[in-house]
């Protein structure tokens, strides 16, 4: 699941946000941009980091704020606004025509098949779920701060809204190859 190397940095920023949200923008920026400068190094193409170079923006954003009003009202949503991000970052690649997890795909996907329909089609749903799932955090996380729910309601929310997509986008691809298959069609890598 390579996609999961590209929330570290939100990973990062949400555990040492739990003491410190400066830090926490501090610590997403700078691990973004360490795994940016890996990959490149790497020779991984810009599309398979979408969301390293969309978590950067973010953090660098949302870093300036919190270093320079360190009681804005942003710090009380910061969780909220992040997968709010992830979300736009979500649909924003689909509006383009560019499926943030296209460029991930294409990194253990041959070649032939990456302007394949199928392929793109396959990407264009995984993308769409974890679009839903960032909105649906977004919005619980929202509707949390809002109705002063418990703590464990926010983890649940985070829970559900990952878990969903990451177990959908582990499993989506092999039953569209089976369905292909057992059409009669050519193989095809989605």
């Amino acid at each position: 699941m390579g996609y999961l190397r590209g929330f570290i940095p939100w990973i990062a920023s949400g555990v040492i946000s739990s003491f410190d949200w400066r830090w926490g923008a501090v610590a997403g920026l700078v691990t973004g941009l360490a795994l940016f400068a890996q990959d490149r190094r790497r020779g991984v193409a810009p599309d398979a980091m979408i969301l390293e170079l969309s978590g950067s923006l973010f953090f660098a954003v949302v870093g300036t704020v919190a270093l320079a009003s360190p009681d804005s009202p942003l710090k009380t949503y910061d969780d909220a606004l992040s997968f709010a991000w992830l979300a736009l970052t979500a649909w924003g690649s689909l509006a383009v025509r560019h499926p943030f997890t296209l460029g991930i795909a294409r990194r253990r996907t041959p070649r032939e098949y990456w302007e394949l329909p199928g392929f793109i089609a396959v990407n264009n749903v995984i993308t769409a779920v974890w679009g839903a799932g960032f909105t649906f955090i977004c919005a619980a996380l929202a509707v949390c701060h809002l109705t002063g729910a418990p703590g464990w309601a926010g983890i649940a929310a985070h829970a559900a809204g990952l878990a969903g997509p990451a177990a959908f986008t582990s499993r989506y691809p092999a039953r569209v190859q089976a369905r292909l298959q057992a059409a009669g069609a050519a193989p095809v890598e989605v």
